[in-house]
């Protein structure tokens, strides 16, 4: 293998390729990054895989000899990406795979393994294909990701469901404490139209890949000529999903292929825990609000994070309070327009709340209630279409 890569090309896409290499390897191989020259189409492909997630890339690259090879995946990232800008010559001992990374700097040998071992990624080959909008991929993700279950005995609640209809796509997420669901418009081409409405359920790292892989294309380009494609690839089948970004066949174009398994179970019915009748309604303007939580939250960061939520009708104005014993205690009030017949005082995570009212992109919220125990809904007014359901806490007398 012999070839010329540009340095600031070859350490965006190692740094993420990396994030698929596996913290506790059950075999030597998967610490390596699979690395392969293909001379005819002149392109460098980077691999990695930890037996559930794969991530592949491909991009240009001047190369006179080549081969393939597997090189250790951190001491690889951590040189290149301390080396200097412009072009680095990258060749191997044929047979040895030993790698000679030399730069303006200097020059730097790496031992690895050779690639025979190395795991193939799945690929989905008679499943469906759908072209989604990078966009609408992008805001349903970005509204829904963060209220995934970390608990992994909660298998199918570790991921983002996806539902795709004919012109639009539905995400939702929930850790059984509060649920949160986005609605996008998605553009697609006139044979992807055809295909039958469906929905998947993938888990919340590979998504977070996704985001990375979409925002990695966005930056790279500066011109309009340039600009990204307008859709991303999803190909499924029973147990596979396959997002691609990219054209490979372009080769001035950089490809990228995320693989993951998909979650297994029925996703919960979720559109039957959304009210659709409510009591009161309170609209607040989402920043004065958010800052209040954040203030309030380094007390109630001393008593399981609770507050409490006073709303009252007669002078407009919402209030929240903490009291922790032995540490003291916090008020906060702001004006709010209130109708309906509210209740009294309802208590919350305040870090639920937060992390909600983070990911609104208007400048005034909705919120809906009924009963003090009964869920909360929370709606950004204009701009994002997104649900966003809170259980309240249940005070004892």
């Amino acid at each position: 293998m012999r070839l010329i890569v540009e340095q600031q090309q070859l350490s965006s896409n190692l740094s993420w390729v990396s994030r698929a290499i596996p913290s506790r390897p059950t075999h030597p191989i998967l610490s390596n990054i699979w690395v392969g020259a293909d001379k005819e189409n002149q392109r460098l492909s980077l691999t990695a895989f930890d037996l559930s997630l794969g991530i592949h890339t491909s991009f240009p690259a001047q190369v006179e000899e080549e081969g393939t090879l597997t090189l250790p995946a951190k001491l690889l990232n951590d040189i290149v990406s301390r080396l200097p800008g412009g072009e680095i010559e990258v060749d191997d001992e044929a047979g040895e795979a030993i790698a000679t990374l030399t730069s303006s700097s200097g020059r730097y040998q790496v031992r690895g393994m050779g690639a025979e071992e190395y795991p193939d990624l799945p690929f989905v080959e008679e499943g469906d294909t759908i072209q989604l909008s990078a966009e609408a991929l992008m805001e349903g993700l970005r509204g829904t990701l963060f209220a995934t279950s970390p608990d992994e005995t909660k298998q199918v609640l570790t991921g983002v469901n996806l539902k795709v209809g004919a012109d639009n796509l539905a995400f939702a997420s929930t850790d059984g404490h509060r649920l949160a669901v986005v609605q996008t418009e998605n553009v697609r081409d006139g044979e992807a139209a055809d295909l039958e409405e469906f929905e998947v359920t993938v888990p919340a790292r590979a998504l977070r890949e996704v985001e990375r892989m979409i925002g990695m294309r966005h930056a790279g380009h500066s011109s309009e000529e340039d600009a990204p494609a307008p859709g991303v690839t999803l190909r499924f089948d029973e147990t596979q999903v396959v997002f691609e970004l990219g054209d490979r066949d372009k080769s001035s174009d950089t490809y990228r292929r995320l693989t993951s398994r998909k979650l297994e179970g029925a996703y919960p019915a979720y559109e039957q825990l959304i009210p659709n009748q409510f009591l009161s309604q309170v609209n607040v303007e989402r920043r004065t609000f958010l800052g209040a939580l954040e203030r309030i939250a380094v007390l109630a960061s001393q008593k399981n994070d609770i507050i409490k939520c006073a709303i009252d009708g007669v002078n407009q104005e919402i209030s929240l309070s903490v009291e922790a014993a032995d540490v003291g205690n916090a008020l906060e009030s702001m004006p709010a327009q209130i109708s309906g017949d509210e209740p009294k005082q309802l208590a919350f995570n305040v870090k639920y709340l937060m992390e909600g009212l983070k990911v609104f992109n208007s400048s005034e919220i909705q919120i809906q209630l009924n009963a003090a125990t009964a869920p909360v809904i929370l709606n950004p007014l204009g701009g994002l279409k997104m649900t966003y359901l809170v259980m309240p806490v249940q005070l004892r007398s």
